[in-house]
């Protein structure tokens, strides 16, 4: 999992980050089934997710503040 920059982010729609955020929080819980289940042995992909995952929420925030909602 590679890190998503803020500008790639900014241009996409709200649509198109709600479905990359829904994306990556499926991802997440895959991951913590698997490591609870003693699968998942690549821990720096999940931390890598969060991020991923606050990102995209900060620029969700961002934009629903400019548009005034």
């Amino acid at each position: 999992m590679k890190p998503l920059k803020p500008d790639q982010l900014r241009r996409m729609t709200l649509a198109e980050l709600q479905k990359e955020l829904d994306n990556l929080r499926t991802e997440q819980y895959r991951m913590r089934v698997q490591k609870t289940v003693g699968q998942f042995k690549d821990t720096d992909s999940m931390r890598q997710i969060r991020r991923n995952i606050a990102r995209i929420l900060t620029v969700i925030n961002e934009k629903r503040r400019e548009a005034g909602v």
